[in-house]
């Protein structure tokens, strides 16, 4: 019996459809390995096609199985069609060679220019490593990337193994300054990326990193797979990014799109030689109405070369750590997760799954883990597919990670829609510990979905506008207190009973004031809400950098009492009187008093060993914006009553408290 099952014996009647996923994966990889001798191999396609240095130049070649002709056109000759017309071999794919003495060299502009049953139109090759915008007709041009003097990485002492309790810094490179405009890899290495390191985070997860033609997407409409975005800087400076970070101790994982693609026909791939079904599916099946882009074919041996090896590209060519893959939900159904509510079982393994896109995952997780063992692959997934982050010859579909998407959405309603006296202890550790048996998750209280416009962050939520007048130390208000109050206990409850790693969006930590909004024409183009107001946090003489101290403080205590890697949290005591939860995890005592006023002295519970203990972390401490009525050097001795061993702690309101015995 597949551990899946034995694991969850309610899986035991769909036993057969667990088998038959896995036997689908399994004799494609089979295949893989007889035809092209390895799974490492078959994914060697970004090292085949586009653009290749030979002994006389170049060689160009381009996947175009439908096309009447194609021909390499750029400034080197002087966009000429019959200077370098290529030719087509048996399997579809077109190439031509180009002389040293001819002047294709670093930087130079290329475009293909495609002859088919669409027309004759010039396109961005699929393989282009480089592509710039043009900024007075926004079109993107491929550029030649083969610098004369290669990146030299210095980044072998990095340890990708030692990070157990992985904490998470999501990013995006270009809002990651307070400048209003877009800010580039270089200005996030040398300015952001001590930050992260202060601290204490070990993981960067960086969005928006493969080209996309509007900058607005937010990264997720992307046109040039194996590009990283001009406008944050070339390659070289991905590469210097990420090898800082590294040798400061930190992995970087890339926020991957390969759910869809953007339907723009210049920039993209869309309808590339003519056919309407080269790298989508055909018709309406190859378009998702919710978010205006195509859907690859994932079933096609081409696409499925084309995507394995832009993740060996990343991985090796830019030392990635890993994945998070967005939009896994999308891939997975042919509904693409709309409108369905995943109430059965029926709806992993009956209904409406797309099994070349669940294959397609399986390959992608088997590839990234045989590149890098400890790498990690993070799976955006909202429907909970049974298996998600198991192990494939258990069933599973290989991610390491899940992220807890149902927390963040939580956090949102009760603020929303409930007063604080009608929080239910049950519901948020219901909320918390609510995760399949044997499968990571990331657990966070918001990300970049909440905080974009038309939506809070957590500090919006909790104080709104007052945070535009009363964040001056000195300044009392009722609002602001019980805002960096609830900010510090909401943050440190997920982190320590929602899943087995944390992640957090950049800025969030010190409660940044305000929503994100791209530049557009709704709001004059403006970068005002596309960036980062560092200046509140490093101003001492306001507020925000009590949460940003309490942070600090969390992360080191997760990473010090290893409470990530340990086993999930066990409740202790729920007190729906009080507004008290109290559970432990690895071997740390966790007590929140989410009530507004009830401060109770001499408050007990029962804890699982005998003994003293003392306090690691006090939320109410002055030093992080609390009213310091806890005695930290108190030590609470435990005593025996019937039902075990028991202590006694001042249970202080709007206050989260974490002890240990000695």
């Amino acid at each position: 019996m597949l551990q899946i099952i034995q694991d969850d014996p309610w899986l035991a009647p769909y036993e057969h459809d667990i088998h038959t996923r896995y036997d689908y994966y399994k004799s494609e990889l089979d295949r893989i390995k007889d035809e092209y001798e390895s799974l490492l191999k078959f994914a060697n396609r970004h090292e085949e096609l586009g653009f290749q240095i030979t002994k006389i130049g170049f060689c160009y070649k381009e996947w175009a199985p439908q096309a009447q002709a194609l021909a390499l056109v750029g400034d080197f000759n002087n966009w000429d069609e019959n200077a370098h017309p290529m030719k087509k071999d048996e399997n579809g794919i077109w190439h031509v060679e180009i002389s040293d003495d001819e002047g294709l060299e670093n930087l130079a502009q290329v475009k293909v220019r495609v002859t088919a049953a669409n027309g004759k139109n010039d396109r961005i090759p699929a393989y282009i490593k480089y592509a710039i915008q043009n900024t007075e007709n926004y079109d993107f041009t491929g550029r030649i990337w083969s610098p004369k003097k290669e990146f030299k990485w210095t980044d072998s002492q990095f340890d990708l193994s030692a990070i157990k309790n992985p904490v998470i810094y999501e990013a995006h490179p270009g809002m990651a300054q307070e400048k209003e405009g877009v800010g580039t890899f270089k200005e996030f290495e040398e300015n952001i990326l001590p930050r992260i390191k202060s601290l204490g985070y070990n993981c960067i997860q960086l969005m928006a990193v493969a080209e996309h033609p509007y900058y607005g997407s937010f990264g997720y409409h992307v046109a040039n797979f194996y590009a990283p975005s001009s406008r944050f800087g070339t390659p070289d400076d991905l590469k210097s990014l990420v090898n800082t970070a590294h040798k400061m101790g930190i992995a970087v994982i890339m926020d991957v799109v390969h759910s869809h693609s953007v339907k723009n026909f210049s920039e993209g791939l869309n309808d590339f030689d003519g056919s309407g079904s080269q790298y989508f599916h055909h018709g309406g099946r190859g378009y998702h109405t919710g978010w205006d882009s195509k859907l690859f074919n994932y079933g096609k041996e081409e696409v499925s070369r084309f995507l394995l090896s832009n993740l060996k590209y990343w991985l090796e060519d830019f030392h990635f750590d890993g994945f998070r893959f967005d939009g896994v939900t999308s891939m997975l159904y042919h509904h693409h997760g709309e409108g369905v509510s995943f109430d059965h079982y029926d709806k992993y393994f009956k209904d409406g799954v797309d099994w070349d896109a669940v294959r397609y995952l399986q390959l992608a997780n088997t590839l990234i883990h045989e590149i890098k063992p400890h790498a990690f692959s993070i799976a955006e997934d909202m429907s909970g597919m049974p298996g998600m982050c198991q192990p494939i010859e258990a069933g599973g579909l290989g991610f390491d990670y899940r992220l807890g998407m149902g927390i963040p959405d939580n956090w949102i309603k009760w603020l929303k829609h409930k007063q604080d006296e009608e929080w239910s202890m049950q519901e948020i550790w219901n909320v918390l510990s609510n995760r399949r048996y044997g499968e990571k998750t990331v657990a966070y209280a918001e990300s970049h979905d909440q905080a974009m416009v038309g939506d809070k962050t957590l500090a919006f939520w909790l104080m709104d506008k007052e945070m535009y007048w009363h964040m001056a130390k000195g300044d009392d208000n009722l609002i602001i207190d019980r805002g960096i109050s609830l900010h510090k206990m909401i943050r440190l409850v997920t982190a320590a009973a929602g899943g087995e790693a944390y992640l957090n969006f950049i800025g969030n930590e010190f409660g940044h004031p305000e929503w994100m909004d791209f530049p557009r024409e709704g709001n004059n183009w403006s970068y005002k809400y596309a960036r980062r107001q560092w200046s509140l946090v490093d101003n001492q003489e306001l507020k925000y950098h009590f949460l940003n101290d309490f942070e600090k403080a969390m992360l080191a205590l997760l990473k010090n009492e290893n409470v990530l890697e340990a086993s999930p949290a066990n409740l202790l005591n729920i007190d729906e009187t009080n507004k008290v939860l109290i559970f432990e995890r690895s071997n740390l005592i966790f007590v929140f008093n989410f009530h507004p006023n009830n401060s109770v002295p001499d408050y007990e519970f029962w804890v699982p060993k005998a003994g003293k203990y003392q306090y690691l972390l006090n939320s109410d401490d002055a030093k992080f914006g609390g009213h310091k009525r806890i005695a930290e050097s108190t030590i609470h001795e435990s005593f025996k009553k019937k039902g075990g061993d028991f202590i006694k702690i001042y249970c202080v309101n709007r206050t989260a408290l974490v002890i240990k015995r000695k």
